[in-house]
């Protein structure tokens, strides 16, 4: 059975930094790539980054340069450093195994004054 388990968000003023968790289980960590995706109100769920099992990332427009993707093999995580919140980032992240319909059940992440 496939469990991913995120943690870490929260609320945070704009222009601060949050990292997110995933913990995973159930899969063979270290051979799939691993993606954060979001989704904010009313919108399209969208992909944020993702990593591969050879460590390459992919980033979407608008968080390049802000969010780091990084995973730690020996712990079966993977992490979204996010730094320069703006409000524009609220939204409940998900990570997810890439390419499977594995999915965590998603953190809060509220950027607000």
């Amino acid at each position: 059975q496939v469990q991913l388990v995120e943690s870490g968000g929260g609320l945070v003023q704009p222009g601060g930094s949050l990292r997110l968790s995933c913990a995973a289980s159930g899969i063979i960590f270290s051979l799939n790539a691993m993606a954060w995706y979001r989704q904010a109100p009313g919108k399209q769920r969208e992909l944020v980054a993702l990593i591969n099992s050879g460590l390459s990332t992919n980033y979407a427009d608008s968080v390049k340069g802000r969010f780091t993707i990084s995973r730690d093999n020996a712990k079966n995580t993977v992490y979204l450093q996010m730094s320069s919140l703006s409000p524009e980032d609220t939204a409940v992240y998900y990570c997810r195994v890439a390419g499977h319909n594995y999915w965590g059940q998603g953190t809060q992440v509220t950027v607000s004054s």
